[in-house]
């Protein structure tokens, strides 16, 4: 019995062993190569990024852009709505919007350090990417991105604060807000809340353009991404 498992145990394995290997050749087929399933995927996050996250830098990238529109953290929500019903409408929109601005400002230090990870893909992250989720070359460039993009993200969006006047603004919405009767004093990290959204706007448009490419054969404007993306087909 004991010989009859072992046996069926190296069958298993072999089995799997060979199947893994004609995993491996099926990019091959249709004269699509290793290196073009790489570049493939180079030049969808290239295209992504040229597209959709050089749009955030613009005025109003976030600010008019439902998608990523920065909101208040919740712990501001009641100062908004303090503000709103004592008349200051105003006062909290501008605040709102200098928040954005901020985030709008600190996306232009991303590309250099996008364009290095999309470098980076070799052709078994590509595989992995090419048959993965939908979103699949997001999240490769996320988990090889993030730590760098906060630590990069952070200062700018502090200076900008400061360039914008939202620094000024925000103190004096909260000052503002603390001043009123029977509220609780509140005293967030912006900074730290604007990098984080903003960090998730930038991944969220680059998954736009992902999906669009995956799903839309029009969206495949290169020969080489026709021919790539063809596979998942």
């Amino acid at each position: 019995m004991k010989k009859i498992l072992l046996i069926f145990t190296v069958f298993i394995f072999t089995a799997c062993a060979e199947l893994q290997d004609v995993v491996n050749q099926l990019p091959q087929a249709g004269g699509v190569s290793q290196l073009d399933i790489a570049n493939g995927l180079r030049q969808a996050l290239d295209l992504g990024i040229d597209k959709q996250v050089s749009t955030l830098t613009l005025e109003d990238g976030f600010y008019r852009n439902e998608l990523v529109k920065i909101l208040l953290p919740q712990e501001l929500q009641k100062v908004d709505k303090a503000l709103r019903d004592i008349g200051l409408g105003n006062l909290a929109d501008e605040g709102l919007k200098v928040l954005n601005r901020a985030a709008e400002d600190a996306v232009g230090e991303a590309t250099p350090i996008f364009i290095d990870a999309v470098k980076g893909i070799t052709f078994y992250d590509a595989k992995n990417i090419l048959l993965g989720s939908n979103d699949a070359a997001t999240q490769y460039l996320s988990n090889r991105t993030q730590t760098a993009l906060y630590n990069k993200f952070n200062p700018v969006i502090k200076t900008s604060f400061a360039k914008v006047g939202a620094d000024q603004i925000w103190e004096n919405l909260i000052n503002k807000y603390n001043a009123i009767p029977f509220t609780s004093n509140v005293n967030p990290d912006l900074t730290d809340y604007v990098t984080t959204e903003a960090l998730k706007g930038v991944y969220t448009m680059i998954a736009v353009e992902e999906l669009q490419i995956r799903e839309r054969v029009s969206a495949r404007t290169t020969e080489l991404l026709r021919k790539v993306f063809a596979l998942q087909d």
